[in-house]
Order: C-alpha cells, then structure tokens, then sequence
C-alpha cells in the first residue's frame, strides 16, 4: 500500500509541483491550503508524512505541527516543515512543536526527497 503525504500549502503552484513529483514516486498525495483544513485531512486521511509550511492562513504551521504531535492518533505522524522562514527562532519553534525536518524554500529537491525517503521509506 503506498505511504500517503499531506502537503498543507497555501502557495498553490508549489503544492501541485510536490504532488506531481511525489505522485511519480508513487505516494498518494492529498492537499490543503491551510491550517485548518490541514488539521482536518490529517484527522481524516492519516498521512504517515505531512509537508507543512509555516505560515499558512486559519492556523498556522507551528500550531498545527504541535497539534499533529499531540494528537492521540497522529502523534507518530512525520513532519517536515517546508518554509520560507529563515530565522533561527523560527526553526527553534518548530522543532519544539515536533517537527523532524525543516527546510527552506527554495528548496533543493534531491535534499528534500532524501529527508522524505529518510522518514518513511
């Protein structure tokens, strides 16, 4: 069965690029364009990977991480923040609410797909 990958984006064209490469590898893929309804596929969908950008509309991505990490049944869920911001303290936050990976945009593909396949195969 193919391991399934939340990307929660409010950038629509990076999100149908990472679906479109993801799909290719053979993940199932679903989408959300922010916080809230990303709090929502989680629950529903249980992805074993979410690809979360920080600042999201509605909820934004640190609060839905520490959610995600917390929640009963999605606290073994992976999550790779995938994010614009470069500050440290933004890093900071989001390891302190679960994340496994952080990495800016723009991304490096290969480095990306390395940090995924590192997660959940």
């Amino acid at each position: 069965m193919a391991k399934k990958i939340l990307i929660v984006e409010d950038e629509d064209l990076i999100a149908k690029v990472l679906s479109i490469r993801l799909e290719g590898l053979g993940y199932k893929v679903f989408t959300a364009c922010d916080g809230e309804e990303g709090l929502s596929a989680v629950k529903k969908e249980k992805p074993d990977l979410v690809l979360l950008d920080i600042g999201l509309p509605r909820l934004d991505g640190n609060t839905l991480c520490g959610l995600i990490k917390t929640g009963a049944a999605t606290r073994h869920t992976k999550v790779i923040m995938l994010t614009g911001k470069r500050l440290v303290g933004d890093m900071e936050n989001s390891f302190t609410a679960g994340a496994d990976f952080y990495v800016n945009k723009p991304y490096e593909w290969q480095r990306l797909l390395g940090h995924i396949k590192q997660l959940i195969g």
